[in-house]
């Protein structure tokens, strides 16, 4: 079995990502900023960089910072991972960052391309938004009386832990270069989405549709960040809502 090093091993995607490689017997290891023992800031590129892709066959890398840096990151990871002999490099990506000019979304596609003139064999997965998203969105939003969403704009959630798999599925395996996208089960306006969540938390909210400016909005608006024809996932938001709230027991 392979040395599958997962970066970002402890978020929302990457902890799914190493149940699922250490179930099938690999030796996974976990580096994030804050957890020994590869607790290593990406963005630095310190020594215990190269101790942690030491015997290192397989990266996947999950780790992102909403703080920015993405680039400078996925520079020293791919730096380093030529030093140690990594021979496959796997990168989880988004649906639509070649169509839509949303600033994260380009960042996304450069560390997808810097990925590709790695000179290592590379696999990138692009995925639609995970429902934890819409989630969290939804729930800060019905903080107040009132949610305000852009107006006309479309979502296709999937769920994390399908995505997981099949990440880890692509890990496993040779260098595929860009794999199908992976989409959720269903394409609905963001009202509607947000209806669900309403109806699953037992709020009552007034949901009120504006409409917004500008080339991201006009991309989003037009889907750019769909995937009708690869509406791969089962799960959906509904089924996520009922099993979120039957853990949480309710709005928090």
């Amino acid at each position: 079995m392979t040395t599958i090093l997962v970066t970002g091993g402890t978020g929302t995607l990457g902890r799914h990502v190493v149940t699922r490689l250490r179930a099938g017997g690999h030796d996974v290891r976990v580096l994030t900023r804050h957890t020994p023992p590869y607790d290593v800031d990406l963005r630095e590129g310190d020594d215990g960089l190269d101790r942690a892709l030491d015997g290192t066959g397989t990266v996947v890398h999950c780790a992102t910072s909403a703080r920015g840096g993405d680039e400078q990151a996925a520079r020293n990871l791919i730096a380093a991972a030529r030093r140690a002999g990594v021979e496959h490099l796997v990168y989880i990506s988004i649906v639509g960052v070649d169509r839509v000019p949303y600033p994260y979304y380009r960042t996304k596609l450069a560390v997808e391309r810097q990925f590709e003139d790695s000179g290592t064999g590379w696999t990138v997965l692009r995925a639609t938004q995970f429902h934890d998203l819409l989630f969290r969105l939804f729930q800060s939003l019905s903080k107040s009386p009132v949610m305000p969403l852009p107006a006309r704009v479309k979502d296709q959630p999937v769920d994390v832990r399908e995505v997981a798999h099949r990440l880890a599925e692509l890990a496993q395996g040779a260098p595929a270069g860009r794999a199908d996208d992976m989409g959720g089960p269903e394409i609905r306006t963001l009202h509607s989405l947000a209806r669900g969540y309403l109806d699953a938390s037992g709020r009552r909210r007034a949901v009120v549709k504006i409409p917004l400016r500008g080339s991201a909005y006009e991309a989003f608006r037009a889907g750019g960040h769909l995937a009708p024809e690869r509406a791969v996932g089962k799960r959906t938001f509904e089924e996520y809502l009922a099993e979120r709230f039957a853990v949480t027991g309710g709005p928090r």
